[in-house]
């Protein structure tokens, strides 16, 4: 299957399933990411796993949380993030941050990383654009955990050298 056979794959899976209401899960990362102080995270689309709560969360535990922003064609960038006050809509229908530049890479304990798919290697299928796997191949001693419902976990995902492999998937 390609990558792109199989995004509409999963888009159809996801017109099946998520017309079910969800549970909110984002408490059972909790205890996952107690031990890290700066997580990057993500605002989730509607159709990905929420984080809202995530966020909320980690902030209240004085944790640092970062998310993406996009900022070209090509890069995100990553801007602290500190309450709901700090989102704005940005590229691609996405909530995005508009809190301070975090430029301190190297700072960064762990990465949580959306997908349209995963399998159980790693791989990651993202929708297309290239945004995580460009930012991810700068830091590539970063520990990246991909977050998916458990229908988005498929045999096999199409690789290019250019795909940034996850080091652990947490299926919701």
């Amino acid at each position: 299957m390609t990558k792109q056979e199989l995004r509409q794959y999963i888009r159809t899976l996801k017109k099946q399933y998520l017309t079910r209401e969800q549970s909110p899960c984002e408490v059972l990362l909790l205890e996952k990411l107690h031990l890290y102080k700066v997580i990057m995270l993500y605002s989730a689309l509607p159709d990905e796993v929420p984080t809202q709560t995530l966020m909320a969360a980690l902030v209240a535990q004085g944790k640092t949380v970062l998310l993406p922003r996009v900022i070209n064609e090509k890069d995100m960038e990553l801007r602290r993030y500190t309450g709901p006050q700090d989102l704005q809509a940005g590229a691609y229908g996405i909530m995005e941050p508009t809190g301070e530049r975090f430029t301190d890479h190297e700072a960064i304990d762990v990465a949580i990383v959306p997908g349209m798919a995963f399998d159980t290697e790693g791989h990651r299928l993202g929708r297309g654009k290239g945004y995580y796997d460009r930012f991810l191949s700068h830091v590539p001693y970063l520990y990246k955990i991909g977050l998916c419902f458990s229908w988005q976990i498929v045999d096999c995902v199409p690789c290019d050298e250019h795909d940034i492999v996850m080091d652990e998937i947490i299926q919701i």
